[in-house]
Parts: structure tokens; sequence; C-alpha cells
């Protein structure tokens, strides 16, 4: 048992669903003078207005705020290389799809990830994860997408397998092989997403290698009806559904969320009112990544429209090594209430509960109940104003993973 005392404010939304609408502040709850107990991997109790049971193994929280641990449900954490040379291409103009044309972005990582190991690609990933740990984040969604072949997508998911089953992180693996045509399949993007769906698919279904499948929908990569076939493909293989959608323009990746039931449709600066709708009613969780419209200088994704239609809104990095070559949600957090003007208690939400459901986890991770998994976050906080007001320094004072104490 370890009971965590003292704690001046605990916030967390409560259940296994997403939160959406006017749920998405006022399902945060607000406790204060708490404890909570823990026994072994899971949340035994909470205890509120200064009560507590005797317990030998104390951490004391000194007053500060607790919260659940933080998810981060969009990465591209598997890849070789880095790209600090693309941005003076930005800096002189250059778009995100004109230096794709060039054969860098994607192709540029394409190359790196093939020529690395799958030892080096795990010690690569290994080092983000700690310093995601470090940051108070305690569960990652992982893509792979970097390999765009046979043998080199399955190395991508392998090592977040390893990541797992080895390292003991909560990393939950998305198959995202049509982020890119690769040169083999150079003008075919038809021949490359049936090449995936016939050639691939099966074999990261036979090896059960991931739960999601992604699909880069967007100007220049695929278009709608490419991403249904292969969102199509991946349903029939039993495997959940996720679409990078409306990123750069409006071609319809958020409406076709929306029909198939997609559980996130992710980036979506470009969305309209037709795919907003859609999502609505398709339950689809809008992933939105404000750290890649900072660092592409681009807009930011209209939070706001989405909360008052009633799509869940989830805030997560996008941490790659091109378009936002950073794994620090916390800064997302300070974005989200700065620039999508979420409240402190729709930010929360955005990193927990909403983050959970759309990696498929809200039945265990993204509150702080009795029954769930043991992993919270004590802040070099008194509230949650002051959480998602100060930016440029990590908050995160002590982190808890599946009862044990990582930070």
């Amino acid at each position: 048992m370890l009971l965590i005392k003292n704690i001046g404010m605990l916030a967390t939304a409560k259940g296994n669903e997403p939160l959406r609408g006017a749920a998405q502040h006022n399902g945060v709850t607000i406790m204060r003078d708490c404890a909570v107990l823990l026994n072994d991997e899971t949340i035994q109790a909470v205890y509120e207005n200064g009560s507590a049971p005797e317990c030998g193994n104390v951490i004391d929280a000194g007053g500060a705020l607790v919260t659940a641990g933080l998810v981060d449900a969009h990465t591209h954490l598997i890849f070789g290389g880095w790209r600090q040379h693309e941005v003076p291409l930005k800096l002189r103009g250059a778009g995100y799809l004109e230096i794709l044309k060039a054969g860098g972005g994607i192709l540029n990582t394409l190359t790196a990830t093939r020529n690395a190991s799958e030892d080096e690609l795990y010690d690569r990933a290994k080092k983000a994860l700690d310093e995601m740990l470090d940051h108070g984040i305690t569960a990652v969604e992982a893509k792979s997408g970097y390999g765009l072949d046979v043998e080199n997508e399955l190395k991508q998911l392998r090592v977040i397998r390893r990541l797992k089953e080895e390292g003991g992180f909560n990393v939950i693996p998305t198959f995202m092989a049509a982020h890119a045509v690769p040169p083999e399949f150079k003008g075919d993007p038809d021949g490359y997403i049936e090449f995936i769906c016939t050639k691939i698919l099966p074999k990261v279904a036979d090896d059960e290698l991931c739960e999601f499948v992604d699909v880069f929908c967007e100007t220049g990569v695929f278009d709608v009806e490419q991403s249904r076939k292969m969102l199509t493909y991946a349903q029939v293989y039993g495997f959940k559904t996720k679409i990078h959608a409306d990123e750069i323009d409006a071609i319809g990746g958020s409406v076709l969320a929306g029909e198939i039931g997609a559980t996130s449709a992710e980036h979506l600066i470009a969305v309209d009112d037709a795919g907003i709708s859609s999502m609505a009613k398709g339950g689809t969780i809008a992933c939105l990544l404000p750290g890649t419209s900072l660092y592409l200088n681009k807009e930011f994704a209209p939070a706001r429209k989405f909360i008052e239609a009633g799509v869940p809104v989830a805030i997560c990095t996008d941490f790659n090594p091109g378009s936002c070559p950073s794994d620090d949600l916390q800064l997302c957090m300070n974005l989200g209430y700065l620039k999508y003007r979420m409240t402190p208690e729709e930010v929360l939400s955005a990193v927990t509960i909403n983050a959970a459901c759309a990696v498929g986890r809200g039945d265990i991770l993204g509150t702080v109940e009795p029954g769930k998994q043991a992993d919270l976050v004590i802040w070099d906080a008194e509230d949650l104003d002051y959480l998602v007001y100060r930016m440029g320094t990590n908050k995160a004072k002590k982190v808890i993973m599946k009862g044990n104490i990582v930070k």
C-alpha cells in the first residue's frame, strides 16, 4: 500500500467515457484536503476533507495539486534521425507539401528509419519516453509510418511492443504505413494503399502488433476514397481506426471519420462545419495538436467550435522529427489555454480522460478513482489555473506510474 496524503487540490474527471460539450469543463471535480490510497498498480480509495487511513508507506504532497497521469494520444515516437536541416527551408517560406515533394519531410525520415536497427530505434524512443515520464506523461500512443514497407513497418511496431513489454511503459501501438507514398510507389498512391492492405496489414494482424490503424488523408498524400479503403480494411481485421484529417485542406477526412465511427481524428486545423458535424454524430474524438501549429506557424484548430458542437477534445504533442520536435505535453496544455481559449478544466480533461479514451484506455486511465490504474502526478502548483498559466518550466514534481514512483 502507498498513501499520498496532504493533497491541497485533487482535480479529476470521473467515469470511463470522454467528456464533451459543457461536461468537458463541468465534469472535472475539484476536491480539497485529500488523500489517495494505492494498492500495487491500482487506486484503492480516495479520501476527502482531511480523512486518511494509517499507512506505513506515505508520500506527503505538501498541499500541492494532484491529477491523473497525463496521456499523450498522438505521437510519431519511433523514428531515425532528426530534421533540423529543414528549418532554413521553412524560414524561407517552403511549405510542408513542398518539402515533401522535394524528397524531404517524411521521406527524409524514412531513409533514416530504414537504416536504423531495431535496437537503435528502441534506445531513441526509450529516451523520449523517459523525458515524457519526467513531465508527467504516463501513457503514450505511438505510430509507425516511417518505414513504409513490410520489413520496416513491422520493425517499428516491434519496437513499440518492446517498449511496453521490456521497458514497462504504457504505450499504445498504431499502424500508420499510410503516412506518405514511398519512393517504390511514386505516383501510384492507389497501388501503395493496395500493397498496405494486402501485404503489410495481414502480417500486422497475424503478429498482433497494433490496436489502431491511421491514415494521412490530405492534399498530395491520400484522398478520401483511398483513406476509406485503408480504414475499411483495418476494421475488417478488427482494428480501431484513426485519421489524420484536415491539417492543410478540408478535403473530407473529418467527414469520413464520423461516417466510419473512427475513434479519433487528428490535426483538424482546416476542418469545416460538415466535418465537425460528422464527428459529433459519429462519436469521434478530436485530437488537437497545438505544438504543431506553433512550430509551423500555422493557424490553431478551432477547439471552441468542437466543444460547442459536442465533440470531445483531446490535446496531444504530435511529437515527431519534422513538424513538432517536442514531447512536452505541458507546453501543449499552455497553448490549449492561451490559443484554443479552453478553460483549465477543459484542458485537464483533454490530456487525461479524453486522451485516454482516444487510445482506448478510458476504462483504466485518465481519472483518479478506485479501480483505475495508479498513474498520478503531484505538481509544483497549488491549482489548475497556475498549472496551465505557467509555461516554459517542468511543473511535475513527482510522477507515479502503475503504483511506482518514477520521478
